[in-house]
């Protein structure tokens, strides 16, 4: 593979979620999740494989192989950031419609949109915010303010309204079990990097807003898991195609079966030597099975959509950008 298509293959990771495509048919148009359904053609780079092409519980491939792409770009040290789109064309039960007549060509517009007497059930885009959503660490509204929040990473994503909220810090000292952040500790939030001294003991601390509402499809998501995954940090690599990094697995995974109020959870990284990251995701638990990489990386990871019959309200995940940590 050549540098220019792996960096086609990194941007594409950037791009997270992808559209959520609303319900099968009959009440939906049928198709594939985000219009994901394509695969390999003659056409095609023979370094992308074939499950490069489709979703997996409404991510992209990139993102949804734990030990894959994304997190070998994350173990070379590299701050490669995650969002959630939403590529709003045609929406599903919209009731406007494009006019007939008119020249695209000739004009560069299509006409304004008319009435168009019924929603449409076979259109496939949601409103931005309906159903995937980027949220951004700010420290006000401004846009200058977000778009800080967007380079420094601090985003995680959603699909469904899954979660409400979402705090994620670590900081060092600790015991593992949530206690309270000690006298002079150091701590750092989602995109951020925790210098340590070599053997201190670092602890993961998550404090989640659960659904506490119904979302658009008027049902209160339950959140059922939070996987932790961690992987270590090795520098550049030799192969600068390469697509999976060894090191990197879910090492704790929390049930938590609930839908309203609060969650906090801590994960004990112990003391650390050696650099490393951690980043999380949540699901619904409804579709799961073991990741691409072997169920001792991903036990229960997101499963590949069907397509034509993946409803996109029925399978929901989040997932965090990434923290590290680096100890001296």
């Amino acid at each position: 593979m050549t540098a220019k298509k792996k960096q086609h293959a990194r941007e594409r990771a950037n791009d997270g979620a992808v559209e959520g495509s609303p319900p099968p048919a009959p009440t939906g148009p049928g198709s594939a999740r985000g219009y994901y359904g394509s695969g390999p053609s003659s056409n095609s780079f023979p370094g992308y494989p074939a499950e490069s092409y489709r979703t997996w519980g409404g991510f992209d491939w990139m993102t949804a192989t734990v030990g894959g792409l994304w997190d070998s770009l994350l173990a070379e040290g590299k701050a490669w950031w995650i969002t959630a789109n939403s590529d709003s064309h045609r929406n599903y039960a919209d009731t406007s419609t494009r006019p007939t007549g008119g020249n695209f060509d000739a004009d560069g517009r299509y006409g304004d949109p008319v009435y168009s007497g019924a929603p449409n059930l076979t259109w496939g885009d949601y409103w931005p915010g309906q159903y995937s959503r980027t949220h951004v660490g700010a420290d006000s509204f401004s846009y200058a303010a977000v778009m800080r929040g967007l380079r420094e990473g601090r985003v995680w994503v959603d699909h469904g309204g899954l979660i409400s909220g979402l705090d994620a810090r670590l900081r060092t000292g600790g015991n593992g079990k949530g206690a309270g952040k000690a006298v002079g500790a150091k701590e750092v939030t989602l995109g951020g990097t925790l210098h340590v001294k070599r053997g201190s003991r670092v602890e993961l601390v998550m404090e989640i807003a659960l659904a506490n509402g119904p979302n658009w499809s008027q049902f209160e998501p339950t959140l059922a898991r939070v996987d932790v995954i961690r992987g270590a940090v090795t520098g550049p690599v030799t192969d600068r195609d390469v697509f999976t990094t060894p090191d990197t697995r879910v090492v704790k995974s929390f049930d938590v079966n609930r839908s309203r109020g609060s969650v906090t959870l801590t994960y004990d990284l112990g003391t650390v030597t050696e650099p490393l990251y951690v980043r999380m995701r949540g699901t619904d638990g409804n579709r799961s099975q073991p990741g691409l990489n072997g169920a001792d990386i991903d036990p229960h990871g997101p499963a590949l959509d069907v397509v034509g019959d993946a409803d996109p309200w029925r399978d929901l995940w989040f997932y965090t950008n990434p923290m590290w940590v680096l100890p001296a």
